[in-house]
């Protein structure tokens, strides 16, 4: 039997490393379906219960692994339902291929049922190429651009392959005029900036007194280089999100977070700092970094385009962070003045009491910090971690506190509700052996990852190592953004836009075949996580949480504090309960401390 366009279509994916694909089924994809059952054992098919998820573990898939994502979907809207998770990939800059079907090639222009202009609509998140297959002999080359170009900028990219061609027999392109003949193979380079440039980084390094880094995902793989270079110069170092586990936070000069998810000293390290090196970080918030004029700056990044863009820096070296490091680190003086990494120390020592305090605090009936700061004290070696977006991401940020060798993620640059579960899915098949804790709102899990725990439910079995558990904390709100309403804009909470139906999420896990544990009491806090830790299978862990908690950033302004009061003289249906509970912790960040 000829071989088809479809069979080719899997063969030659296969031949640049997929191994896994994660998507939902459709009649526009029924012949890449056939050709993918009859490629046997080579690939790993993870059928997601939504095509946006599927575009977030392949996305995840990315992240936690280094390949090339990839998912799967039928045309029309299954293709457009890929949107939201191909633009989490694209905005963190990680390597995912779309594939999805469209209607035949005779009905494209007819309006015809499904029939979607594809090309226009991933253009933008797939910039980098898109394309669609018209002829069988014109596929080889677009397989092997649509990978290589994902793989080399680390971005989107999207095929588009029509059901009848799907089927039709495979044709190599004749040695003709208008015929190419690609190949298969990409290697990742070394970039390094010039000589000259790193002699002048340096320079600007070494003549510093208080060196700050700040280290995003670029310096995920480059732990042991980013600290040689932070312990000769006498840095501290604070983390964007997305390169949490960049380093341990068992180092006495890591800060932690940044940003509105910050921690006081990471805004500290920032204020205080002479000079400024950002490793491999795009974050966003150029108001928690240093005043323009402030520090000398110093930026490592392989997109050219992200450099001196938050800060106005001396020198921005194009390059691979760790590479980088390693030619700049003999270039750099041994600092002895430790008086630097002591006041740091300082700041991090009564910022852990602070934590501490907060996450003690009586709340009604828990409160949201506790369970963060529970789990931190009892993570497993290798953990991987996923946070959602939301309050939940502010405890992450603050109260989770990683270890070398542990793994970590979100939807960083979109900020998209709804990855933490398909993230946490996607690191598990990822890493099978690895424990996989999701930390997720009551608003994510009721947006679509309850549905995403089917998969779980269909696919566990087959992890070596069976613990997969998610957190949810239920305080029936859309925490995060009620507490914006009142902070940044003054306003009471919107009742009918912010208020959520109360789920058992617990009984839900339960009545799937999963393990459901409910909390609503402080003193079952730990224990809770104990049992979840040591289950047989995958387990949703639920503790009822007090939404009257705020998410604090780590300074309040004076603005920010008159709209908390402004909200509650306008009349917030929680006010009694805010002024008891949080009122004291939003303006003590701005009234002057007591004396004794």
């Amino acid at each position: 039997m000829a071989e088809k366009v479809s069979d080719f279509f899997w063969q030659r994916l296969h031949q640049w490393g997929i191994r896994r694909i994660f998507g939902y089924p459709g009649d526009g994809i029924n012949g890449l379906l056939g050709g993918l059952a009859r490629a046997g054992d080579k690939f790993e098919f993870v059928q997601a219960r939504h095509e946006e998820m599927a575009a977030f573990m392949a996305s995840a898939h990315a992240k936690f692994t280094g390949e090339l994502g990839v998912c799967l979907a039928t045309s029309g809207p299954g293709a457009s339902h890929l949107i939201t998770g191909l633009y989490d990939a694209r905005m963190d800059h990680v390597p995912v291929l779309a594939i999805v079907g469209q209607q035949a090639r005779t009905a494209i222009g007819s309006h015809y049922q499904q029939e979607l202009d594809l090309n226009a609509m991933f253009k933008d998140v797939a910039a980098d190429f898109v394309a669609t297959a018209s002829v069988p002999a014109q596929v080889r080359h677009l397989i092997d651009r649509a990978a290589r170009i994902a793989l080399g900028r680390r971005c989107v990219t999207a095929l588009i392959i029509p059901n009848d061609l799907q089927d039709m027999p495979m044709e190599q392109p004749p040695r003709a005029h208008g015929s190419v003949f690609s190949g298969v193979g990409w290697s990742a380079p070394r970039v390094l900036p010039a000589e000259a440039e790193l002699s002048r980084a340096a320079e600007a390094l070494n003549a510093g007194r208080k060196v700050a880094l700040l280290v995003g995902a670029g310096g995920n793989a480059a732990t042991d280089e980013i600290i040689a270079v932070a312990d000769k110069l006498g840095a501290g170092a604070a983390k964007a999100l997305l390169g949490k586990q960049a380093l341990p936070d068992d180092l006495p000069w890591v800060t932690g977070s940044i940003g509105l998810l910050g921690t006081k000293p990471s805004d500290e390290l920032i204020a205080g700092c002479d000079t400024f090196l950002m490793l491999g970080s795009g974050f966003p918030y150029a108001e928690f970094l240093p005043k323009e004029g402030q520090a000398r700056g110093v930026q490592v990044d392989l997109d050219p385009g992200m450099l001196s863009l938050r800060y106005p820096m001396e020198v921005n070296l194009e390059g691979d962070v760790k590479a980088t490091l390693q030619a700049l680190l003999p270039l750099l003086d041994q600092k002895t003045d430790t008086g630097w990494r002591e006041d740091i120390a300082g700041w991090k020592d009564a910022w852990a009491k602070t934590l501490h305090e907060r996450a003690m605090a009586a709340a009604t009936p828990v409160n949201p910090q506790l369970p963060f700061v529970e789990l931190s004290r009892r993570l497993p070696d290798r953990a991987i971690l996923t946070s959602d977006s939301g309050s939940c991401a502010n405890w992450y940020a603050r109260d989770i506190q990683v270890r070398r060798g542990m793994m970590c993620s979100l939807s960083g640059g979109l900020a998209s509700m709804g990855a933490a579960v398909p993230y946490a899915i996607a690191a598990k098949f990822a890493h099978p052996d690895r424990p996989v804790i999701a930390m997720v709102g009551d608003g994510a899990m009721q947006m679509n990852n309850m549905a995403e725990l089917i998969t779980v439910a269909k696919y566990w079995r087959q992890w070596s190592d069976p613990r997969w558990i998610v957190m949810v904390l239920n305080n029936e709100d859309l925490n995060q953004v009620t507490w914006e309403q009142r902070i940044m804009e003054g306003d009471p909470k919107f009742e009918a836009s912010q208020t959520l139906p109360n789920v058992p999420y617990h009984k839900f896990a339960e009545l799937i075949g999963l393990e459901g544990i409910y909390v609503d009491e402080p003193e079952a806090v730990g224990p809770a996580w104990d049992r979840a830790l040591s289950a047989t299978r995958p387990v949703l862990l639920e503790f009822k949480t007090d939404p009257e908690v705020p998410p604090l950033p780590p300074h309040i302004n004076l603005k920010q504090a008159r709209n908390f009061v402004t909200s509650l003289v306008k009349g917030d249906a929680e006010g009694a309960s805010m002024i008891a509970n949080t009122a004291r912790q939003v303006l003590s960040h701005i009234l002057p401390e007591k004396k004794e």
